[in-house]
């Protein structure tokens, strides 16, 4: 009898813990290693999406590799015909000099044909963002959506900004706005029409004043519809305080700022004549461009760009760098550190190899406080020294 209910109580323990297991595995759902929970757990810190890549230590080379995860990279091949061969000359010019030290070998590589001018108009397809090995940002295949555009201007490499995926769809307004978007812009002369009707000054008063809102309001409009990811815009269309790349300084030529990964700048004034804008780099330079100049909409792809690690001296002479020897490690007649016992520059201030100061020594005062005419455009240096730390007043 004790035997009888000893076996009867084990099999409801068994049962009972079944139940529980069962139970437990509804409410918490299984995991497998290094596996995020699913939608409908509570969230908890494996949810958080990781923003670099990181590699088991199985090697020296990547024990400290660390790279930014870009998931939506094409891994193909870029497009042959937008592509050209890259001539390496190690630094040297074309008297064989070397005019660039610590430059030399480096990966196979081939130049993408990026376009920054951007004066065909029309709507592009963005059909995906590929890795340019010229460059920290990437870029983006865009196609014309007009059937009849041949050659040239149907494929097109852009620089692409932060956010842009394939699907999305980019225009350039350089060469002019549409038709169909200036219509209600466009209308007869108001002093003829308010002869013609012979209204009296009170209704042409306020006839004025309602197409001043009006106006306004077709501005905003026009702004709404032109102002998005990617397309090419003037500068005097943009509304102050957008984040632009790509800007031009010559209404005719290719753009010239902002163009690095990361980088943006911002339009923060329209003078009242219409003929500037000015726009605040990210270095804090404040400077006046002029309004029919263009830029693109947003800030330059692949921020993390300038906080990877390349893990091994190996990678660096992959993208063409050699390595860079310090002075005080060079003889007497190659560098004014070199020579002598031990490691020392004998009490010098640190200077290159040609012997101008390396450690804040200003050899040129551009902007205003330079040269007369150095620099017209540039309203705001700057910060340097004391000023870019916050110990300083700030540079008038």
């Amino acid at each position: 009898m004790l035997s009888l209910l000893r076996s009867v109580g084990s099999v409801a323990a068994q049962s009972t813990s079944r139940t529980t297991c069962n139970a437990l595995r509804t409410i918490v759902p299984s995991r497998g290693y290094a596996a995020r929970s699913s939608g409908e757990a509570i969230a908890s810190y494996d949810t958080v999406i990781p923003q670099f890549k990181t590699y088991k230590p199985i090697t020296p080379g990547i024990r400290h590799l660390k790279r930014p995860i870009n998931d939506h990279i094409y891994r193909g091949k870029p497009v042959r015909l937008l592509t050209a061969a890259l001539r390496k000359k190690g630094g040297r010019n074309s008297t064989g000099r070397i005019t660039v030290r610590f430059r030399g070998g480096g990966h196979k590589q081939r130049i993408r044909l990026v376009d920054f001018k951007r004066m065909e108009t029309g709507p592009y397809d963005v059909v995906r963002v590929e890795y340019d090995p010229g460059r920290s940002g990437h870029i983006a295949l865009t196609k014309a959506r007009d059937p009849k555009v041949e050659g040239g201007a149907k494929w097109k490499y852009i620089l692409a900004p932060e956010g842009l995926r394939a699907g999305d769809v980019v225009e350039s307004y350089r060469s002019g706005l549409p038709d169909e978007l200036l219509q209600g812009l466009r209308g007869e002369d108001e002093l003829e029409q308010n002869e013609a009707e012979g209204l009296s000054s009170e209704e042409i008063a306020q006839r004025a004043k309602d197409k001043s809102t009006s106006d306004s309001l077709l501005v905003g409009i026009l702004r709404g519809t032109i102002i998005k990811l990617g397309n090419c815009v003037p500068l005097k269309l943009i509304p102050t305080g957008t984040v632009v790349h790509n800007v031009t300084l010559d209404p005719l030529g290719k753009a010239i700022l902002v163009r690095s990964a990361g980088t943006f700048a911002q339009v923060v004034h329209h003078e009242p004549n219409g003929r500037y804008s000015h726009v605040r780099l990210q270095s804090g330079e404040l400077r006046k461009v002029l309004s029919n100049c263009v830029a693109s909409i947003g800030k330059v792809s692949n921020p993390l760009w300038n906080e990877r690690q390349l893990g091994k001296a190996g990678r660096s002479r992959w993208l063409g760098w050699r390595p860079r020897v310090r002075g005080v490690a060079m003889n007497a007649c190659d560098h004014p550190h070199g020579g002598g016992r031990g490691k020392s520059k004998s009490d010098k201030h640190p200077v290159s190899i040609w012997g101008w100061g390396t450690k804040g020594t200003r050899t040129r005062k551009p902007g205003p406080r330079g040269p007369k005419g150095s620099n017209k455009m540039v309203l705001k240096e700057r910060p340097r020294g004391k000023e870019r730390k916050g110990e300083g007043a700030t540079v008038q």
